[in-house]
């Protein structure tokens, strides 16, 4: 079981931005508590559950033992885990 961030390649509001992923939300939430992100942060989205995250917060996750994943590099592991993200998707057992 893991808990992933790919690149900080989205740029919003002037900030680079990565998505924080795992294998089980139980291991997201708790990764996103031990960084301070509130739980209302959560994404629970059709295109897979996730925080985001700023570049700072990616490093501070890489620190805690998040694994980097990049979307250039790991093509094949990052479709796999963003499968894993839109299967944990609430809405995802009602998904046609």
């Amino acid at each position: 079981m893991s808990v992933y961030v790919d690149d900080a390649v989205t740029v919003w509001r002037g900030r680079r931005w990565a998505h924080l992923m795992a294998d089980t939300l139980d291991e997201l939430h708790a990764m996103a508590e031990r960084l301070g992100v509130p739980r209302h942060a959560f994404q629970d989205k059709r295109s897979g559950a996730h925080y985001d995250l700023t570049e700072e917060l990616r490093e501070d996750a890489l620190r805690l033992g998040a694994r980097a994943i990049s979307r250039h590099r790991d093509r094949e592991q990052v479709r796999a885990v963003i499968r894993i993200a839109r299967a944990q998707w609430s809405g995802h057992a009602a998904d046609p």
